[in-house]
């Protein structure tokens, strides 16, 4: 089957700029579907609100296209944290992850637009971060943009001065899961992306 597009279902800088980089021709078209915060296992959580910012969009599309889609969430205590709504949620989020290990977790989704196929699966990865001063944190907030990132902060970004350890995958900590999407088009939709990307790209 030949597959005529991908489509990104999503508005995240951070995967958007991910799989540009990464040589994938792609189409954005961000979800028309708003996750929620709910009770449950995680793990459920992720994978179904990935799938449903996936069916959001395929609607609109009837041929061969890939519709690609995820949803990262922090655990912590047992305790999901997504975007913070306030500088001082994303504070109070920050505070609970210090001196300790949290969870990341990363559903992702790829369909095919025709409705032939509907495949979900997700990531996870621990980090360790260090501890801060309230001065430390307080520095933290007013030099990044928390309320757009699960659990309040990017990896990639500022935030990796205080990272000690991650164990997993450091692409599903930063939102996009690459060698997870990459061993999912190849099982599962029979592409490999070695055979479409035209050139080795850095990714940092």
């Amino acid at each position: 089957m030949t597959y005529l597009k991908f489509i990104l279902a999503s508005s995240s800088p951070r995967r958007i700029q991910l799989l540009l980089r990464l040589g994938l021709p792609i189409k954005i078209d961000p979800p028309r579907y708003e996750p929620n915060i709910i009770a449950g296992d995680p793990i459920d959580k992720v994978r179904l609100t990935a799938l449903e910012k996936a069916r959001s969009v395929a609607r609109y599309y009837t041929g061969n296209e890939i519709i690609i889609a995820a949803d990262t969430i922090v655990v912590v205590d047992g305790n999901i944290l997504g975007k913070p709504q306030s500088y001082d949620q994303a504070k109070e989020y920050l505070r609970k992850m210090l001196g300790k290990e949290h969870i990341v977790i990363t559903g992702l989704a790829i369909i095919c637009a025709s409705g032939s196929k509907e495949i979900t699966d997700y990531s996870i990865s621990l980090v360790k971060f260090c501890n801060l001063s309230e001065k430390q944190l307080d520095r933290y907030i007013s030099l990044s943009y928390p309320l757009d990132k699960a659990g309040a902060y990017a990896i990639q970004g500022l935030a990796a001065l205080f990272v000690e350890k991650i164990d997993g995958d450091f692409w599903n900590v930063v939102g996009f899961p690459i060698p997870l999407f990459y061993s999912m088009l190849k099982e599962h939709f029979d592409i490999d992306l070695l055979d479409i990307i035209k050139c080795e790209c850095s990714l940092i």
